[in-house]
């Protein structure tokens, strides 16, 4: 017959924690335009709320580094680049519609 645990039991044990997933996230943009500007901020107050001390935003601004859009394969700006967690994702635009937001980051979960 299986045991089960009481709570006391349970309470007990030394709970081991995982460290929280970091989020990373690549923002491309082309200069300090309003859609960068608002598409930077849309994301931060989005990672606040969200992602709080879980997130790290990484600014490739491509006037500075065009070289740099190869390896992401950008074709538009502003994109956002969900590195990790896997699968990466990619969202276009100036990131202000926050449901599309969340659903393309697959944040839905955390939401």
């Amino acid at each position: 017959m299986p045991t089960t645990k009481t709570k006391t039991q349970a309470k007990g044990r030394k709970q081991t924690r995982h460290k929280p997933e970091v989020w990373k996230l690549r923002l491309y943009v082309a200069g300090q335009t309003p859609k960068s500007i608002s598409a930077f901020g849309n994301l931060k107050v989005l990672c606040e709320e969200h992602l709080k001390g879980r997130y790290r935003i990484e600014v490739i601004d491509l006037l500075e580094n065009p070289q740099l859009a190869r390896g992401d394969q950008i074709i538009a700006i502003p994109t956002l680049v969900r590195k990790l967690p896997e699968p990466v994702r990619k969202i276009i635009g100036d990131l202000s519609n926050t449901t599309g937001l969340l659903v393309g980051l697959d944040l839905r979960k955390l939401a």
